[in-house]
């Protein structure tokens, strides 16, 4: 049909358009400013048009833009290195989304049981609301009904218990158990983090079994929760951990990071990639890690979460008509409403302020990590703004 439209139709889309962005400050073709708070779902960690980043990645598309791994590509060992250093890791693997971050922290999992003789320890224990990506076996790790739905036999090998239910937990290990694969907090299910307590419970439960904890660090990572990754606040450490979003700044890539016990059946020929580790990837990889690592950045996103942590409080004390809980660590924070969420994230919008939906009718709040005090003091005004709105609508 001549009138079709070229692009599958699997999004619901603002009809909006953005131009240019720099910073926390996107803007359309016709000058119109938005103070993005969505930051692209967690992924502009460092903002749009960050200027490290750009000369990074200039300076690396003057010289090359890809290799296949089939040779040495000095800046990926480079990027490992200093993940290694940072991190509870002994290996990394790179690929081009966290989905596939995922997939190969599945696969290192239960080829890791394999090698060692153990080949019927295969199944994955994961959290009722989690979200690990769209592609056929994390769409089955997720568990999320919604997204299973029409796309044939859910993949075998994944048993998922209520969120924060340790015994149901416990209950769920058997035999033919690999691994645990929880998010530290979850994103998509709500903003819903877990307890230090229970974190640490699952790095305990794990070791009581033999068997390893797979986190998902996907949204929570790079910064996002005042930690460079939020299982630090816990103080315990995975055996496998999955990254992507924030690590590439807003370029397309993804890290499966392992101990090396647990990565010991991954050798030559087990897994591959065409585009993971690619130069450009890889220089801009380097360039965020430039800027995260950089002596109080950490500090800088506690110190602005505190701002939005208390302007957020104090706005759930006057409108709680609207809002039910303020939840969340660090610059990854939710407000779930008392009335739908889109409403909220439309009544934002309308205040040019844009923001995320979640599960459990929360609305996430996912601001450059680099936003400045005075732009989180304006998001809560806007905030209050649309709360005002709704507020008045019902009246």
């Amino acid at each position: 049909m001549a009138d079709a439209k070229p692009l599958y139709e699997t999004y619901n889309r603002a009809p909006m358009v953005f131009e240019r962005g720099h910073g926390v400050w996107l803007e359309t073709p016709t000058g119109e400013r938005y103070l993005d708070f969505a930051a692209g779902i967690a992924v502009n960690s460092l903002g749009h048009t960050h200027p490290h980043l750009v000369e990074a990645l200039k300076g690396q598309a003057e010289k090359l833009w890809h290799l296949s791994n089939v040779h040495e590509i000095p800046d990926q060992t480079r990027l490992a290195k200093r993940l290694t250093e940072v991190t509870f890791a002994d290996k990394v693997f790179f690929t081009n989304s966290g989905a596939e971050a995922l997939e190969c922290a599945i696969k290192t999992a239960r080829r890791h049981f394999y090698v060692n003789g153990q080949p019927g320890r295969y199944r994955i224990i994961t959290i009722e609301g989690a979200f690990h990506g769209r592609t056929l076996a994390t769409i089955a790790a997720g568990g999320q009904a919604k997204y299973l739905e029409g796309f044939g036999p859910k993949v075998e090998g994944f048993d998922q218990v209520p969120f924060g239910d340790h015994e149901a937990l416990k209950a769920a290990i058997t035999d033919e158990t690999a691994a645990i694969l929880v998010e530290p907090v979850q994103g998509e299910g709500g903003v819903r983090p877990l307890p230090k307590d229970c974190m640490r419970g699952l790095r305990d439960l794990c070791d009581e079994h033999g068997i390893l904890l797979i986190l998902d660090e996907v949204q929570s990572g790079v910064g996002r929760t005042g930690k460079l990754f939020a299982h630090e606040w816990a103080g315990i450490t995975p055996d496998i951990m999955a990254v992507a979003k924030g690590i590439g700044g807003g370029f397309p890539f993804g890290a499966c990071l392992a101990t090396a016990e647990a990565a010991d059946g991954m050798t030559v020929g087990t897994h591959g990639t065409t585009y993971g580790g690619n130069p450009l990837a890889m220089a801009v990889g380097n360039a965020v890690l430039d800027v995260v690592l950089e002596d109080g950045f950490l500090t800088h996103v506690n110190d602005i979460a505190l701002v939005l942590n208390q302007g957020l409080a104090s706005l759930k004390d006057r409108y709680p008509d609207l809002i039910d809980e303020i939840r969340g660590i660090g610059l990854m924070l939710g407000i779930k409403c008392a009335r739908s969420n889109a409403d909220l994230v439309m009544a934002m919008r309308n205040e040019h302020l844009l923001a995320v939906p979640a599960g459990d009718n929360v609305v996430r709040l996912l601001p450059p990590l680099i936003v400045s005090a005075e732009e989180a003091r304006d998001a809560l005004s806007r905030i209050e703004a649309a709360l005002d709105m709704l507020s008045r609508k019902d009246n």
